[in-house]
């Protein structure tokens, strides 16, 4: 794990998360594979292995770098302009 300057700015506490699932999946008619939780609003997308990776498309059309999980048991985060886990 590694930190990035990224991390320094996320709002504490973690914000809230808008929803149970992924809406732009809900709205294509899509199945999200997995979620993922943006640390700066609490937006919830799909991730890279879904068909439209919304949480990375979220990440760069808000600019909102780092997202974490939902996946029940893993606790990971992940800066997407630094590639790694943080």
């Amino acid at each position: 794990m590694s930190e990035c300057l990224h991390v320094l700015d996320l709002p504490r506490p973690e914000p809230a998360q808008l929803s149970d699932t992924c809406r732009e999946c809900l709205a294509d008619g899509t199945h999200p594979v997995q979620l993922r939780l943006c640390l700066y609003c609490g937006h919830v997308g799909c991730c890279d292995s879904s068909v439209n990776r919304h949480a990375s498309r979220h990440a760069e059309e808000e600019g909102h770098p780092v997202i974490r999980t939902l996946e029940p048991g893993e606790r990971w985060r992940w800066c997407y302009p630094d590639g790694s886990i943080v």
